[in-house]
């Protein structure tokens, strides 16, 4: 039972150190005046240009509206011992409160001064010495610029002070007002021209812990260092000040108890580090420029984030906290009966309620989360980019004549050097973010680097089909028409072809930059939003027309075949050579294409079969094949390619033997002695073409 008894004694001193909640202090404050029996509040309204001296002395609420004065003076209530309440409001021509206007009030309790257009100074001691007063209100007067630093000042009661909708330009000075009160509540909104919180803003104000200060929509742009210093408080409301981008780092120097932030609509980019190790409630909804999150394990009694990014949200992930106050109670049977004590007292875990929750689109992971995967892509992408950096290198510093086939190979080297160089973009970013993506996510998917790559990746793919699509369909024609010379495929003719390919890849790679879908809903860059139609069309219409191109290259290198079998005497061995040459081509194009335009295309109807996290290893196992494989097929396995890297090579004094025996060889393919003369001319093409006796001519 002493156990019990101790546990709940711990539990209400934890509940004494938590604020009520935002409903609370409606209730306690109020939004705004009290209702009152308008029968016991004394009158005093339009056209009057000073007080009647008729008022009894006993009144206890007077209500000054619509009247004529110009200013409030102190003798004005001097007689009115038992006015516990003013209410002075809608008066057009008062332009200020006098020197301690209400001074000689002591039952005092709450005023209000509201809607008084041309109101413009509160003078010295105006709120001065007054033991009862609780509540003051300055609401809606958009010309008064001036509060002197002495009208608040010595008001031990006080436990709300509201100045809202003014013209105020200097924050008020609130350092003699020393309440003694429970419960305050100081709350300055709407002021569009109070720039800066300064220095020791809130020292002085009450000399208990301040239940929530709010400093909401203001025109406020700085937090100035020891803003804070000297004040305990619980809640800390900063939010709707649009222009806010710094809160010093030393603003809560001296300051304590803080246990809820609101830097809701804020362009604050970070947080203070000295506080966060006593939040328990972070709001920070459309603070759009706090992309980064400090070090988690600061945030040792965080319970509720409500945040911008989803991503964030995986910041307290399975995060622990330090059980700095465990106690042997928690060990006790009736200790997991009481949520608060048990929470507070005795669990490991943080469980922590984050919003926005990550969507399916964005999982906590890295943008490449199993080792294996992450080794993988460097593998890949070195292979792409070396590969196609040498075709590129012997093929533009070859001597050999520019034909179409060497023409097309050069275009098709540089599109797969492209999904290299994305490739190595993702892999690098993964590297320098691994196990805090969470914070970089929305730098990266939003910012310029994962828009290029995503352009590099669309325009390196479409370029890719299209010149792998152009070369198979130039093959094809130069079989058929080998005995027609005037249908030759001239480079002229390459051009114009090459042309609208880099157009259409171009165009394709561009939209998604331009609201067309988006690089930036997942990680890895890919044009993977599908929420409005036309992103719909757009993704649904480039892989219909991949598709089509693989159906192209399979349909050409079928007729090429049949083609190649019509000579009779064809030996059966090369005819099986030739097969399985064309076999090998159109697999890797299967390989490359069929996975990811079949789940592609299921994701850009809504109907997704895999997640995202699947999606990456499509990406780098099947989606970059065409690129680490067609150096090896269209290139590095050909003979003429291999003349041409020697004799490069000897250039530079290397493989100069090798360069040699390739300069005694023959540049002219040898008639094969099983073919007839009528078919000579098809031989010799396709020989050509499909490097039947690994001598292909570029």
């Amino acid at each position: 039972m002493v156990a019990v008894a101790l546990i709940m004694l711990m539990t209400k001193m934890a509940s004494a150190s938590m604020p009520g909640s935002e409903t609370d202090l409606k209730r306690r404050y109020g939004t705004g005046f009290p209702e009152l029996d308008r029968s016991s509040c004394h009158l005093v309204g339009f056209g009057v240009r000073a007080i009647p001296s008729n008022i009894s002395s006993n009144t206890q609420c007077l209500k000054i509206t619509q009247t004529h004065l110009a200013v409030k003076h102190n003798h004005q209530f001097t007689e009115k011992k038992h006015l516990f309440q003013s209410q002075i409001l809608q008066n057009n021509i008062l332009q200020s409160i006098g020197e301690s206007a209400f001074a000689g009030l002591p039952q005092l309790s709450d005023v209000w001064i509201s809607e008084n257009l041309a109101l413009e100074t509160i003078k010295a001691f105006a709120f001065s010495n007054l033991p009862k007063l609780t509540d003051i209100e300055i609401t809606k007067s958009k010309h008064l610029r001036s509060i002197h630093p002495d009208a608040f000042r010595n008001i031990v009661n006080l436990r709300r002070l509201t100045i809202s909708n003014t013209g105020l330009r200097i924050f008020p000075d609130l350092s003699k007002i020393h309440s003694a009160a429970q419960d305050f509540l100081f709350d300055l909104q709407d002021n569009i021209h109070i720039e800066t919180v300064p220095a020791n803003a809130f020292r002085g104000l009450c000399t208990k812990t301040i239940t929530e200060i709010r400093l909401t929509r203001n025109g406020i742009k700085e937090v100035a260092s020891d803003a804070f210093n000297g004040t305990k408080m619980y809640r800390l409301l900063l939010s709707g000040n649009e222009q806010l981008t710094h809160i010093s780092p030393d603003a809560f120097a001296g300051s304590s108890a803080l246990v809820m932030l609101d830097v809701s609509h804020t362009a604050v980019s970070s947080l203070p580090d000295s506080i966060l190790g006593g939040l328990r409630r972070l709001l920070a909804r459309s603070a759009y420029r706090l992309k980064e999150l400090p070090v988690v394990q600061r945030y040792t009694k965080l319970y509720v984030a409500n945040l911008t990014y989803p991503s964030h949200c995986c910041a307290f992930k399975n995060m622990h906290r330090n059980r700095s106050k465990w106690t042997s109670l928690c060990s006790h049977p009736q200790a997991k009966t009481i949520p608060a004590f048990f929470r507070e007292h005795c669990s490991n875990s943080t469980s922590i309620s984050c919003s926005p929750q990550p969507d399916s689109f964005n999982p906590c992971e890295d943008i490449m989360s199993p080792t294996p995967l992450r080794i993988l892509i460097w593998i890949i992408s070195v292979l792409a980019l070396l590969g196609n950096a040498m075709v590129l290198l012997v093929l533009l510093g070859s001597r050999s004549k520019l034909t179409v086939p060497r023409f097309l190979m050069c275009h098709l080297a540089f599109a797969d050097l492209c999904m290299g160089v994305y490739l190595v973009v993702i892999a690098t970013v993964d590297m320098l973010t691994h196990g805090r993506y969470y914070n970089h996510a929305v730098d990266w998917q939003t910012g310029f680097g994962c828009k290029a790559a995503g352009f590099f990746t669309v325009f390196a793919s479409e370029l890719s089909v299209f010149t792998l699509t152009a070369i198979t369909v130039e093959r094809w024609h130069t079989i058929t028409n080998a005995m027609r010379l005037d249908r030759k495929l001239r480079l002229r003719h390459a051009c114009i072809i090459m042309t609208i390919g880099w157009s259409f890849s171009l165009l394709a790679a561009l939209l998604p930059t331009v609201g067309v879908s988006s690089y930036g809903k997942v990680s890895i860059c890919l044009p993977m939003d599908v929420e409005s139609v036309v992103s719909q069309v757009y993704v649904v219409s480039l892989l219909i027309l991949n598709i089509l191109a693989f159906f192209c290259v399979c349909g050409c290198y079928l007729s090429i075949y049949l083609t190649y079998r019509k000579p009779s005497s064809a030996p059966a061995h090369a005819d099986t050579r030739v097969a399985q040459r064309m076999a090998v081509l159109i697999f890797t194009d299967f390989v490359c294409l069929a996975p990811i335009s079949f789940f592609a295309i299921s994701a850009a109807l809504k109907l997704p079969l895999i997640t995202v996290s699947d999606t990456k290893l499509l990406l780098v196992l099947f989606y970059p094949i065409n690129s680490c494989s067609n150096p090896f097929l269209y290139a590095f396995f050909t003979h003429t390619f291999r003349r041409d890297f020697f004799l490069l090579a000897a250039r530079f004094g290397l493989f100069k033997t090798q360069a040699q025996i390739y300069r005694t060889e023959t540049s002219s393919c040898q008639q094969p002695t099983w073919t007839s003369p009528k078919s000579s001319r098809v031989m010799y093409s396709l020989a050509n073409t499909l490097s039947l006796d690994g001598k292909q001519e570029f």
